[in-house]
């Protein structure tokens, strides 16, 4: 990453250091959406020291983002949420799609037994209160109407200044600044990061209705109206937690419409001030396009928004980073924006808590541009070009398209912390989400257990596979360098195949009890696997040995 040495001001002043108490903290998170409360969680759950701030004084009663994907789902499994979101949640089962009144398409999202969750939705604003729970059980709270006003960086800190809800100012110096302040952050403007894309002309209404038809439970439905085969008139709706609740949106009526934004700069995205859509303005549309004739009811809240899409420059600048809206804004076809601002604050926490304590080697804060900046413009590019046809149009095999939508195939291969990218006959390889698989068994257990349970540690995991005692003498020398090398920050586990007897390893041992951990990794005796605490395969090594995971642990770790 870039290092500079430069007042980043917001146009606001803040008052002189004298007249300000300073007070330190590890990382200042700014937003309190989905992404910021995921970076605090997992940097509180590191024991790094931080503060989230946001400029609204209270949480917004919207469901916004609604969209929950199963590779966030298992994201909230290893963060330890995974059961508060499945009580809160809705299940996501398909999509029905209808063109001038008739059904074309039924899209049934299924996927394979090897996937742990299923798609799901769940109102944004329910999403931040479980988040916010989990932080406030590291006693973190979010600082509610506090503003960012300014900050500076140099080689050693950040020095920003607070608006607080007192009217009061506040100068605090912080190892690292996070911007998750959405699409119009101020963080982002303050770096001088570019935002380039563009805007729909559309406008859209969203509303949080019940409706009283009979369509399947669990399914979203999209209806068109066509005419030459170009879509002039749209209604999308998405099912929520409810009996016949849908978050719904559709095309602005003339009465509604906004004035365009006067400035290139301003990003038209989001949730928009003016006239709210009333109960009149969703039966109107409802009455064009629904496939069944129904009665809409109970409108929670409502409101008009457009869309941009935009990709930053850098995810960061010395210090400082962006994640989620902040660096990238797209269509919301496939429910792709929210979970994908997740996967950055995910894939930034552990880095930047690393770096908290030193231990960070000197390209670790750059892979998170390096690894996630490939992935917000293929999210950009792709929903774009979803967005007037839906994800249904998609040439790929269907299963393809299910496991990117579900962002089962978000990876990092050539990264530049990642093992070299071979061609492995069977199996993960370095820079790709490390599978879940069941059957594992332990000897104090009853039950079997999954992998993903050996995986919720906040540290690298190191798994050993062994299907002959020859391959386990060297095992103690190899985890005991490789902790060396992860300074200590590293849990090994041997998975050995059911046969093989493992009386006296002084390692913790699961025996692969249904073969189900060598046929999805494609193991051989003898072959180590290193995860990253982000759940990403970082190595890949047979047969494994201490100088070969030394090696590839300095690409992570400060020697």
């Amino acid at each position: 990453m870039d290092s500079p040495t430069a007042l980043c001001s917001l146009g606001k002043e803040c008052g002189s250091a004298r007249e300000a108490a300073m007070a330190d903290v590890d990382v200042l998170v700014v937003g309190a959406g989905p992404v910021g409360l995921t970076a605090a969680c997992e940097l509180r759950r590191r024991g790094v020291r931080c503060r989230i701030v946001d400029r609204l004084p209270a949480p917004q009663p919207f469901a916004k983002a609604v969209g929950i994907q199963p590779r966030t789902l298992e994201i909230w499994d290893l963060m330890g949420v995974a059961w508060q979101v499945l009580e809160a949640a809705a299940p996501l089962r398909g999509q029905l799609i209808y063109v001038n009144g008739a059904e074309q398409a039924r899209i049934e999202l299924t996927l394979p037994p090897d996937v742990p969750y299923r798609f799901a939705a769940l109102p944004q604003y329910a999403t931040e209160r479980i988040l916010a729970e989990r932080l406030a059980r590291w006693g973190t709270h979010v600082e509610r109407g506090t503003e960012l006003l300014s900050f500076e960086q140099d080689a050693d800190e950040v020095r920003a200044c607070l608006a607080l809800p007192s009217g009061a100012q506040e100068r605090i110096r912080t190892g690292f600044l996070l911007g998750c302040d959405g699409a119009h952050s101020v963080v982002r403007k303050a770096l001088g990061l570019s935002f380039e894309g563009g805007s729909f002309p559309e406008e859209y209404m969203l509303g949080d209705v019940e409706v009283d038809w009979e369509l399947p439970h669990g399914y979203a439905v999209r209806a068109m109206h066509q005419t030459d085969g170009r879509t002039d008139d749209l209604l999308v709706c998405i099912p929520l937690p409810g009996r016949n609740r849908y978050r719904m949106s559709m095309l602005v009526p003339p009465e509604l419409s906004l004035p365009q934004k006067p400035h290139e700069e301003d990003v038209a995205h989001g949730l928009e001030a003016g006239p709210a859509p009333g109960l009149p303005h969703i039966q109107a549309v409802l009455d064009r396009l629904s496939p069944q004739p129904t009665r809409a009811s109970s409108l929670r809240w409502s409101s008009v928004f457009r869309i941009s899409h935009r990709l930053v420059d850098r995810y960061g600048a010395g210090r400082v980073f962006v994640a989620g809206d902040a660096a990238h804004i797209h269509p919301p076809t496939g429910a792709q924006g929210m979970n994908t601002g997740i996967q950055d604050a995910y894939n930034l926490a552990w880095k930047v808590a690393l770096a908290v304590r030193s231990n960070a080697s000197e390209g670790l804060l750059a892979s998170y541009h390096a690894e996630r900046h490939p992935v917000g413009e293929e999210v950009v590019q792709r929903t774009v070009r979803h967005a007037g046809s839906g994800v249904q149009a998609d040439p790929d095999d269907p299963s393809t398209v299910i496991r990117r939508e579900a962002q089962l195939l978000v990876g990092y291969r050539g990264s530049p912390i990642v093992g070299p990218d071979r061609q492995w006959p069977e199996g993960p390889a370095p820079g790709d989400r490390a599978p879940d698989c069941d059957g594992l068994r332990h000897d104090l257990t009853a039950f079997p257990s999954r992998l993903f349970d050996l995986l919720r540690g906040p540290d690298h995991t190191l798994l050993l596979y062994a299907d002959d005692e020859a391959q386990l003498a060297p095992y103690d020398e190899v985890v005991a360098s490789a902790r060396r090398g992860a300074q200590g920050q590293l849990s090994a586990w041997v998975v050995a195949a059911p046969h093989l007897r493992t009386d006296g390893l002084s390692l913790p041992v699961v025996h692969d009890g249904l073969d189900t951990f060598r046929k999805m990794y494609g193991a051989r005796g003898g072959e180590g696997f290193l995860i990253r605490p982000d759940g990403y395969l970082g190595l890949r090594e047979s047969p494994v040995s201490a100088p070969g995971l030394r090696a590839h642990l300095a690409l992570t770790f400060r020697g």
